[in-house]
């Protein structure tokens, strides 16, 4: 749980990083110079220190990155770009739990407790609460419809992709700590980034000069705070608990972006928002005392 608590606050740091990079050098280059970067650093460790690449789990590792860490990653930036982030983030977030449960409960046999459940519902709709939409949003039909559509995509590629790590944990032959297996995720992660980042580059458009000295300590501190120790603990997390369990905690971290803006960028969240994320973090700790 502790870990998962820790995946929450570095996530929610990294979507802060991540929004000054954009600006400083476009969208297409913050995404993979921080999968780069993160790959370099995990991979000092991993084959330094960790279990590199060995391990019966390693193509588990890997097609869970290419799902969740891959294609997640290009569904949410789809529908963040017609929808908006908060829309976005919250069908990504709130659908990821439910998924994933199922395809747990289907594919592993994983089953929750009533209470554990119940908790989860209770985060998802404090979530919810701090980032459903302003009504009169000015988006046309079929872009909205797309995003929506991107959204679930999303949403589904995170829950696949951490169930998929769930199964690589079940059939090691090996114990791996949590960095090894980010850095065997990344990889997949890694190959669709590039190839998608060849591939869309062009569509964004004329972009303004990239300012790549002003960018590097924004894209370092991405780096480590997401892809790098943040999926590190996300995959401590799942390695000893159901991802049911972990998605509804990591689910909190809009909310605790919104927090954390307020202080790092001077963002003043919304009523509504500080609500939700009350309610949502209730919810956290009473799924915290529901597994003792």
């Amino acid at each position: 749980m502790f870990a998962a608590f820790l995946t929450t606050i570095l996530f929610s740091l990294s979507v802060i990083f991540a929004s000054r990079t954009v600006k400083l050098i476009g969208g297409t280059r913050a995404n993979l110079s921080r999968v780069v970067l993160a790959t370099a650093f995990l991979a000092i460790w991993a084959h330094g220190f960790g279990a590199g690449l060995r391990g019966s789990a390693f193509r588990w590792f890997f097609l869970s990155g290419c799902v969740g860490f891959g294609l997640g990653d290009l569904a949410l930036f789809a529908s963040l770009s017609r929808i908006g982030p908060r829309l976005a983030i919250l069908l990504t977030q709130c659908l990821a739990a439910p998924l994933a449960a199922l395809a747990e409960w289907i594919w592993l046999g994983t089953t929750l407790t009533f209470a554990q459940v119940w908790c989860a519902v209770v985060i998802l709709l404090g979530v919810g609460l701090a980032l459903a939409p302003d009504h009169g949003m000015e988006v046309g039909r079929r872009a909205f419809w797309i995003g929506v559509i991107a959204g679930v995509g999303s949403a589904l590629g995170q829950g696949l992709g951490a169930v998929i790590s769930r199964k690589a944990n079940a059939i090691a032959n090996f114990p791996i700590d949590g960095l090894s297996a980010a850095y065997q995720r990344i990889l997949g992660g890694l190959l669709v980034t590039a190839i998608a980042f060849f591939l869309l580059r062009k569509q964004e458009g004329e972009s303004p000069e990239p300012r790549w000295r002003e960018a590097v300590p924004w894209t370092i501190a991405n780096a480590l705070a997401g892809p790098a120790i943040g999926v590190g603990c996300f995959q401590w997390a799942l390695a000893t608990t159901p991802s049911g369990v972990v998605l509804p905690i990591v689910a909190t971290s809009p909310v605790m972006t919104i927090i954390l803006a307020r202080f790092i960028d001077g963002t003043r969240p919304t009523r509504r928002a500080l609500i939700g994320g009350i309610i949502a973090v209730a919810g956290a700790i009473a799924l915290k005392l529901a597994q003792t």
